[in-house]
């Protein structure tokens, strides 16, 4: 497939009723797109239970419409397959009962042309309720919403998910062809300051943004310096060099103890010794690239990795700061999904004195600070009050982005969130230090 369609082209200025059915199909269409490579068999395999088939995921995103928006505004409409609600239920126990999530890859029934057919039955459904709701119930605008990112977010995971299903085919299938990138640069990294203050952070303006993200308030930051480029592969193989993974005093006790439980020694996807690293990719096994971001790495390493370089990992409230300090078309440029390249970039230039590179894009951002709610914060009441609030424990804040998050799906403001051990998103490593 060319990497060329997986761009989203943005839309011409339309009435917001007109946009949002425009953008619904927009989404819907991408996630088909990001299935195509893939056979059914790809589809319906789950390599573990952080890991979801690409099959339940174009379910679940499709009984999120049917569930959440159909089911109110349509209350006499039969549902499309009455085991479907609990079949593709994810964490909503108001809704009821769920399908348990290590067993997804259990599901062979419903097949995969099964799903399809929902997709298209629900999606013409949508596009009926569109001419009668659209633009006249703000409730309706804001479930459609969000859906649509609630469905971005699971285009993501279906990249990371079967990215990880792949690798650990003998074979070592690509998703997709290799894409060349540009030469990157060679520049040893350097430091942007920030002089603090008072500053105001979380959602502040009149776009979609998750409840997570809210209510804005304000934070005193002392001066800081951050990182003008994310960690490279070739600045992370010198710390494993360096006996990174064989030294204790780096690392945080629950860091260590699955070090030597899971016996990691380098990243995930990395495969080889010494000087003939090779990484697998979502273009199948590949060199080791000096100059691109390292991922892949969990909160654990990224931690380890500032100890080992004398400095320490962003707080959420700096790395916000200084994403407020970017311009507003800093999407254009930067590697997300639309730029095809599935896979952390080398920075082509680094900022002199000015902002940093790759704030957006290519990795996903571990700060040290813990996943929490905001003053003030309360969730939202039903069942979509479960999307985040419950899951504010033992888990760490992500920020900026990666290269398979959508680019309409970013901003500033986004909390993403995992726990310390996780590997398998594209999650990497900016430095920050105190002045």
């Amino acid at each position: 497939m060319d990497p060329a369609c997986l761009l989203t082209h943005p839309m011409t200025r339309q009435d917001p009723a007109r946009a949002l059915a425009a953008r619904y199909e927009q989404v819907r269409q991408q996630t088909r797109i990001l299935a195509e490579p893939l056979s059914p068999e790809d589809c319906q395999i789950q390599s573990m239970p952080d890991c979801s088939p690409v099959k339940w995921h174009l379910a679940h995103t499709t009984w999120f419409f049917e569930t959440f928006i159909l089911s109110r505004f349509q209350p006499d409409r039969p549902a499309f397959h009455p085991q479907y609600r609990m079949l593709f239920n994810s964490y909503y126990n108001t809704i009821g009962a769920r399908h348990p999530r290590p067993q997804r890859g259990l599901l062979s029934r419903p097949p995969l042309d099964d799903i399809w057919r929902y997709r298209n039955v629900i999606d013409e459904a949508m596009r009926r309720l569109f001419i009668r709701m659209a633009g006249t119930d703000p409730v309706f605008d804001q479930l459609v919403e969000l859906g649509l990112n609630h469905e971005q977010q699971h285009q993501e995971l279906i990249l990371t998910d079967i990215k990880h299903a792949l690798s650990l085919n003998p074979l070592q299938p690509p998703y997709m062809p290799h894409r060349d990138a540009a030469a990157g640069t060679s520049a040893p990294p350097g430091w942007v300051r920030y002089e603090g203050g008072r500053t105001r952070i979380g959602h502040q303006t009149s776009g979609f943004a998750f409840d997570n993200e809210s209510p804005a308030h304000d934070v005193l930051l002392p001066p800081f310096y951050l990182a003008d480029r994310l960690v490279t592969q070739g600045e992370y193989l010198e710390f494993i060099r360096d006996g990174g993974y064989r030294r204790p005093d780096l690392w945080l006790s629950l860091g260590w103890d699955r070090v030597c439980a899971e016996q990691w020694r380098a990243p995930l996807y990395w495969e080889g010794q010494k000087d003939d690293w090779q990484i697998y990719t979502l273009h199948g096994l590949r060199p080791l690239e000096p100059q691109a971001p390292v991922a892949h790495v969990s909160y654990f390493e990224a931690d380890a990795y500032a100890r080992w370089a004398r400095v320490r990992l962003p707080r959420e409230a700096e790395w916000e700061h200084a994403a407020q300090q970017m311009p507003s078309d800093h999407n254009l440029a930067a590697n997300l999904l639309e730029s095809g390249h599935l896979r952390p970039i080398a920075a082509s230039a680094v900022p002199a004195g000015g902002n940093p590179a790759q704030l957006f894009g290519d990795a996903w951002e571990w700060t040290c600070s813990a996943y929490d709610a905001y003053p003030g914060y309360a969730p939202p009441a039903g069942a979509v009050g479960e999307y985040n609030g419950k899951f504010m424990c033992n888990q760490y804040v992500l920020r900026g982005g990666s290269c398979v998050t959508p680019a309409s799906h970013i901003r500033p403001s986004y909390r993403n969130f995992f726990p310390p051990e996780a590997r398998w998103q594209f999650s990497g490593i900016r430095l920050s230090r105190d002045v």
